[in-house]
């Protein structure tokens, strides 16, 4: 769409908005709202951008009768760069799963015990950074190791009403192994191990995303366990769900009935579902095409975690800063912007070649 077709759906959502009927469905007012959302900074830039051209015509007017308005001329001409500049950005092609919240599953890796801990530390990072930005968490799923960390665990993280930027906007490049180097807790001699923890993201799927029939499914129930054997309850309320024609196995345990852990198995199948679509169809409309930031990649070191000189390395755009411990604290922004920019040159360069 150009940019005129932009401002008329905008202004056609605008109109729907304002029908008290839309609002009697809560589904279809949640879309338009987000679309709302989305094609806000457009227009806005676009109506700043036309005030801004009209007063730099005025001023350049003006100027050759009174030179004091040539300096007005000159800011209003910067201020009409910086604007079509951001006009550029915002009108390139968007991930259509910007908008969607995200389900993150944190899994220790290489490292045995220091590799749960670290991932519970993960967590926590996670957790802080969502609070900071006003997101919603949900845990899911987990699974404890007897230290206090997590052989596994998942998290849903929402916006929060009809935001402009949905969750995985920024998190989708978490995805991948997360290296730690320090000295673990469980180690005597002060010796530095270097243990990995798995990062998979994916976008919640909604039911009208992706549609799932019964008869794919096989659905197995087991008693839930905590660490160490220790017994969660004694009915079978666990559940493990297999998509027969993917393969792909989910379980849940975190609930203490039967019926709440297959509706929350059934929550993060559907979004590995979606991400599985999306990435089949990515490959096949660039199948040799490398980015330089790769968001669900479970085969690639992503990011160390250098505790001795308190550093954080992204080795996907060779981001580095020495203020590892506030990152973990959920200062997490520097670090995902630096793989926000990086994106966007690459998307902008490949708008700009095709």
């Amino acid at each position: 769409m150009n940019l005129d077709e932009l401002i008329s759906e905008y202004a056609d959502i605008e109109e729907r908005l304002a029908d008290p009927s839309v609002h009697a469905d809560q589904a279809l007012a949640r879309k338009l709202g987000k679309r709302y959302a989305e094609l806000r900074p457009i227009v806005e830039t676009r109506r700043e951008l036309a005030s801004t051209q009209d007063d730099l015509a005025t001023a350049r007017e003006l100027a050759g009768e009174d030179a004091a308005f040539a300096a007005e001329a000159e800011e209003f001409d910067r201020r009409r760069a910086d604007l079509e500049e951001r006009l550029r950005r915002l009108l390139v092609p968007r991930d259509p799963s910007d908008s969607k919240d995200v389900i993150l599953q944190v899994k220790a890796g290489e490292g045995g015990e220091e590799s749960a801990l670290f991932a519970g530390d993960l967590l926590r990072m996670y957790l802080r950074y969502a609070e900071r930005i006003g997101w919603k968490t949900e845990i899911i799923d987990a699974h404890p190791s007897d230290l206090g960390g997590y052989k596994d665990v998942t998290v849903a993280v929402k916006a929060r009403g009809s935001a402009e930027e949905g969750v995985w906007t920024r998190l989708k490049y978490e995805g991948g192994v997360h290296r730690v180097q320090r000295v673990p807790a469980t180690e005597s001699q002060g010796r530095i191990h270097t243990s990995a923890v798995g990062v998979l993201v994916t976008p919640e799927a909604a039911d009208v995303d992706v549609q799932i029939d019964p008869n794919d499914l096989r659905i197995d129930v087991y008693r839930s366990s905590g660490p160490g054997g220790q017994s969660v309850n004694t009915t079978d309320s666990a559940v493990r769900i297999t998509h027969l024609p993917t393969g792909v196995v989910v379980s849940c345990q975190n609930e203490k009935s039967q019926l709440q852990n297959k509706e929350q198995a059934l929550r993060i199948l559907r979004s590995r579902l979606l991400a599985m679509a999306q990435e089949e169809a990515d490959a096949a409309a660039a199948a040799e095409r490398k980015s330089q930031v790769r968001t669900v990649d479970r085969s690639e070191r992503v990011r160390t975690y250098n505790f001795p000189e308190n550093r954080i390395s992204d080795h996907r755009v060779g981001y580095k800063a020495y203020n590892l411990d506030q990152v973990l604290d959920g200062d997490l922004h520097n670090v995902t912007q630096a793989l926000v920019d990086a994106d966007m040159e690459r998307r902008l360069a490949e708008a700009q070649g095709s």
